[in-house]
């Protein structure tokens, strides 16, 4: 499965509300802990180790 780099999320701006509604009010060690915890969570959800492999160097680029 290749890694989509789309916009495909129908309101991201939504979407980003959430996610910084999911943060708030949290340590930045409670924060770091969501974030890990969402990415092995959404990682499950993709299931594919070349899709993830691509998205790992995809976000690590520029970094």
């Amino acid at each position: 499965m290749p890694l989509n780099t789309e916009p495909s999320i129908a309101r991201p701006d939504d979407f980003y509300e959430a996610l910084i509604d999911a943060h708030r009010d949290l340590s930045a060690g409670q924060s770091g802990m969501l974030n890990a915890r969402l990415i092995l969570l959404l990682a499950n959800q993709v299931g594919d180790m070349e899709t993830l492999r691509e998205a790992l160097a995809k976000a690590r680029e520029g970094v």
